[in-house]
């Protein structure tokens, strides 16, 4: 289950090629056109659940599944719904639905008593939020205002006083009310939460639950501090520098964050912050690492007799180790890569139309790099954070040692500059 742009939809496709595995896309296209996209998958809507169950359902009758898996947050708890309907394993529905709002993983990780900051919510359109700046308990600075339903940073601003809260409020507002937004019909896009800073070094962590039991796959350092005022992600890269016990720690708080949320069996993807309070989970979601980042992540293993597949040869990607998971086959034999490995998010510097980049040869040529991808195109509108939802594209690298990959990536970003252009401004004279 995935939307018909999705980066990692021809990851999979590749992976269930090399596996022999029949994979059927359920993807959030128009169900009037007779398979626009001639690739035979079931039309679903994201924001009507219950007929988008109803049709995978459908064609499972047809042709039973043996697997499920999602990509992005807003399939989950239709993937989880219907492997509930079919007795397949995955995460439960309820516990889906909490790990994509923010507000529910809040308060189940509070009440399972694992460190949250303190946190309140509003509506999008509350009168107290234009009254004097404050919300409810929001007196407490520095705090982070973000809206519960929305992923990738999108949205999510820190305030230092009243009016710099004030200010992040009227600038949520207007993004949750923008058209794109509104166009996914999601009601949790009318709460705001805001909550106390957490301070620390930010990781992410990517792995599997097998009926409850996580299996991690990698903890990605962020060596870029995210302490606002917004928290645009920019560097991945692993393994991180932490001795073994620290590793541990981080590896029980998000086993801990995913119990308390109720997450049983499948992908998750968390971030924690990590500081001299101890480790401090910001979210599980029920769904892989993101876009393109996936890249980063190479297994392997040595082939044991009881594998259902071929010998896969020296690596296999993440997504064909996800998709081995969803039918069935244990994954405990396969670890990350030796080297170290590591992505760049290209960030948008500015809003404006992209023109074209120049340097994206030299940027190739930096050693360790792997591959150079924009994904930004021509003529495109360019948002940056908080306001955007993409990058200009990403850069990947391999190296002896993380901060030879972080090293790589910076190099290679430099030799990059993109030409953006402002935004032309239509204005209507009073003669029409």
């Amino acid at each position: 289950m995935a939307t018909t742009t999705g980066y990692q939809t021809r990851s999979f496709g590749e992976a269930a090629e090399r596996l022999g595995v029949d994979l059927v896309f359920a993807t959030d296209r128009c169900h009037l056109i007779d398979d626009p996209w001639r690739d035979g998958a079931v039309p679903i809507r994201f924001h009507d659940e219950d007929a988008s169950v109803q049709a995978i359902l459908d064609a499972a009758a047809l042709n039973p599944l043996d697997g499920l898996l999602v990509v992005g947050d807003r399939p989950t708890v239709i993937a989880a719904r219907v492997a509930e309907a079919l007795g397949l394993p995955g995460h439960p529905p309820a516990a889906a639905a909490a790990a994509r709002h923010k507000r529910l993983t809040r308060e189940r990780l509070r009440d399972a008593g694992l460190p949250v900051p303190w946190f309140t919510t509003s509506t999008v359109d509350s009168p107290e939020l234009t009254a004097d700046g404050r919300l409810a308990t929001a007196d407490r600075f520095p705090c982070v205002i973000k809206p519960v339903s929305l992923s990738g940073s999108r949205g999510v601003m820190r305030a230092d006083d009243p009016a710099s809260l004030r200010a992040a409020v009227e600038r949520l507002r207007t993004l949750l009310q923008s058209p794109d937004i509104r166009a996914e019909r999601n009601e949790a896009h009318r709460e705001i939460l805001v909550e106390g800073f957490i301070p620390g070094h930010e990781y992410a962590v990517e792995g599997v639950l097998d009926r409850g039991r996580l299996q991690l796959f990698a903890i990605f350092d962020k060596p870029e501090p995210l302490d606002g005022p917004f928290f645009e992600e920019t560097i991945y890269v692993t393994p991180p520098d932490l001795d073994a016990p620290a590793q541990a720690r981080i590896e029980r708080a998000i086993a801990a964050a995913a119990a308390a949320l109720g997450l049983w069996h499948g992908p998750i993807h968390a971030e924690c912050r990590v500081s001299t309070d101890g480790v401090s989970v910001l979210e599980v979601a029920a769904r892989p690492i993101g876009g393109l980042c996936a890249r980063a992540l190479q297994f392997e293993r040595v082939p044991t007799p009881d594998s259902r597949f071929p010998s896969p040869g020296p690596r296999i990607p993440l997504e064909e180790l996800l998709m081995r998971h969803a039918v069935g086959e244990p994954v405990t034999g396969w670890q990350r890569e030796r080297s170290a490995s590591g992505v760049m998010m290209i960030p948008i510097p500015k809003r404006g139309i992209f023109r074209g980049v120049e340097g994206a040869d030299a940027a190739s040529a930096v050693s360790g790099i792997d591959e150079v991808r924009i994904t930004a195109k021509p003529d495109q509108l360019l948002l940056p954070l908080p306001e955007g939802a993409s990058y200009l594209g990403f850069i990947f690298a391999h190296a002896r040692t993380p901060h030879d990959v972080v090293e790589a990536l910076r190099t290679s970003h430099d030799a990059l500059h993109f030409a953006i252009d402002p935004e032309l401004q239509m204005v209507q004279s009073r003669h029409g």
